[in-house]
């Protein structure tokens, strides 16, 4: 299974930190944020990561290399302009291949994430061992987290039989999740696309399962986040 890393983000409410540095780089406990993730993923057996990416995106490619400092191999797909989380992803299709894959934002800090669990969410057959048709699959399986001060209202619903548009209890996406390609059939390489409008729409149908992660998680949007989280006592419990 391969990876990818968002990283092609401008990070605007995170300035004036991300004038000189993207915002991947941002360290977090000693480490920039993107290496967390790459570290966890080759931990797991996942080497084979590509990363896109736009604003200040030399500075990622100089930092991270081939990835074999970090007994990975990272490719790039580089972006002119930014084009949001399912354009980029229909971009770096090529890359990917045609087996599922797992996202994740790369401006996110979850330390803990064991991404081994990633390996077997999107099942080809039913409970029985007996094939799926192609269109009863699930086409995306998303990880969830309980809903930050800054975002109360949540994304989905979970339920038994997967994530709901509706319902309650609500959480938040937690910008982690493993897709198959032709999720991502429908955009043409270089548009600009959304994610969310293609999960609700995939979710209307039944076709994206979830779970509840419960480990520690941060969506990382201000200096004063950031700086929270390297605070001398925070840094020690890391």
């Amino acid at each position: 299974m391969k990876a990818m890393l968002l990283a092609a983000g401008r990070g605007e409410r995170m300035r004036p930190l991300t004038d000189t540095c993207p915002k991947p780089l941002l360290k977090v406990r000693g480490r920039p944020l993107i290496v967390w993730h790459i570290l966890n993923l080759v931990k797991a057996g996942i080497t084979e990561i590509v990363i896109n990416h736009a604003h200040l995106g030399h500075m990622i490619v100089d930092t991270l290399g081939d990835g074999s400092q970090f007994g990975a191999k990272i490719s790039y797909s580089a972006e002119e302009t930014a084009l949001e989380t399912a354009g980029g992803i229909a971009k770096a299709l090529p890359l990917l291949g045609s087996d599922p894959f797992i996202v994740v934002s790369a401006d996110i800090y979850i330390p803990h994430f064991d991404f081994k669990e990633c390996l077997n969410t999107l099942e080809d057959n039913d409970p029985w061992g007996n094939p799926l048709p192609e269109q009863e699959r699930d086409i995306a399986w998303l990880y969830m987290v309980k809903n930050p001060g800054f975002h109360p209202t949540g994304d989905f619903a979970l339920t038994l039989m997967g994530l709901s548009n509706e319902g309650s209890p609500r959480h938040t996406f937690a910008n982690i999740g493993v897709y198959r390609p032709e999720m991502f059939s429908s955009i043409r390489p270089g548009d600009h696309a959304k994610l969310a409008p293609l999960m609700r729409e995939f979710i209307d149908v039944g076709r994206i399962g979830g779970e509840l992660y419960r480990g520690e998680w941060h969506n990382l949007g201000t200096p004063e986040q950031l700086n929270a989280l390297n605070a001398p006592l925070n840094f020690v419990k890391g």
